[in-house]
């Protein structure tokens, strides 16, 4: 991979994937958006605006909107490809990338922020399967598609090559979006899917009460939190920008997909209907059951995500989660006892002598 990326790919013609694409020119990046439809794509040439997911933003003439899989060659020439396809449709847009030849030089970026069914595996990890860990990333941190071209963001790219990671990190800066660089993939992706999560509990509890919306989230959080720890994930990732801070950027948004998924189950909506309602994917409708099969797996309790995947799928009525995420007590906490005068005098002895303490 050059160290100076010239051109760029985005895969996925909705809110983000078209914001991304746009930040990308504005960073001197030849880039092309490749859309769903050939429909989607000439009405977006035509228009040079994203009517549907980003009304009243203006598309620069020199970004080039296509369909997905129109031309052979059209992963033949990016130094960076960037997958913004919700999570449940990884998969298939890998294999046809994979059909259609991909440059063995490009690296290859998620910014879905879900489990790839049916395993549950993180979308780096599908990657990684196809392309191999050197030349796969992801994003995450907050970053709400209108305000990032507007006013900026807070992003983070993490990849387990540093190269990558900084190269991508750099592209957004010219852009105007800070992003940091990280070599936390894992937890990067799983802050991300912890945030979705939470803010579907959100939506569905605070007509209930911000006490018990914030008790959901956060019990949430801190059971992908361990599984995170337990795959090798650093803590420190879920309490910054692509954790923390996507959260709480997502559960003040009143536009958030996710939210306002909550809320829709909260009025009796099935989650099969949520996506049309909404206008978009809503990508922990899929997530959460798989987040929570993967928190078994790893032999680790998750009884607030398990639960919020029942209320998903309908088994569990809104007044018995409430009821359930009221009830539920943490784990007692473990304090440090402290020590006597006399054993801290005895450690002091010791250590003037050079020598250990004489046991009791």
């Amino acid at each position: 991979m050059s160290s100076a990326p010239r051109r760029a790919t985005v895969v996925g013609g909705g809110s983000f994937g078209t914001a991304v694409a746009l930040l990308l020119e504005r960073a001197g990046v030849r880039t092309t958006l490749l859309c769903r439809t050939a429909e989607q794509a000439r009405e977006l040439t035509e228009r040079r605006e994203n009517p549907r997911y980003l009304p009243g933003v203006e598309l620069p003439q020199t970004l080039k909107v296509r369909a997905f899989g129109a031309h052979e060659d059209q992963f033949r020439r990016p130094d960076l490809v960037f997958l913004a396809v919700p999570s449940k449709g990884l998969g298939e847009a890998l294999a046809a990338i994979d059909t259609l030849g991909v440059s063995r030089n490009a690296g290859m970026v998620s910014l879905a922020k879900g489990l790839v069914p049916p395993d549950g595996a993180l979308p780096t990890a599908a990657l990684e399967r196809a392309f191999g860990g050197e030349r796969t990333a992801c994003v995450g941190g907050p970053a709400h598609a209108r305000e990032m071209i507007e006013t900026g963001g807070g992003l983070v790219c993490a990849s387990r090559s540093e190269a990558l990671a900084i190269r991508v990190s750099e592209l957004f800066q010219r852009a105007g979006v800070v992003c940091e660089a990280s070599d936390d993939p894992v937890g990067v992706e799983l802050a991300g899917v912890a945030k979705n999560a939470a803010a579907v509990a959100v939506g569905a509890t605070q007509r209930q009460g911000l006490n018990a919306a914030g008790m959901a989230a956060a019990d949430i959080f801190l059971e992908v939190l361990a599984l995170a720890e337990r795959l090798g994930a650093s803590p420190r990732t879920f309490v910054g920008r692509s954790g923390t801070g996507d959260l709480v950027a997502t559960a003040l948004a009143p536009t958030s997909r996710n939210r306002s998924a909550g809320e829709l189950l909260a009025d009796g909506v099935p989650a099969a209907e949520i996506p049309e309602r909404l206008g978009q994917a809503v990508e922990a409708l899929e997530t959460v059951r798989l987040l929570a099969r993967a928190v078994e797996r790893a032999g680790l309790q998750a009884p607030v995500t398990e639960a919020l995947a029942h209320l998903i799928d309908g088994e569990l009525p809104l007044d018995e989660w409430v009821a359930m995420v009221r009830a539920k007590q943490p784990e007692p906490a473990r304090f440090a006892r402290p020590r006597n005068w006399w054993a801290r005098m005895r450690d002091r002895l010791a250590d003037r002598r050079g020598g250990r303490a004489p046991e009791r």
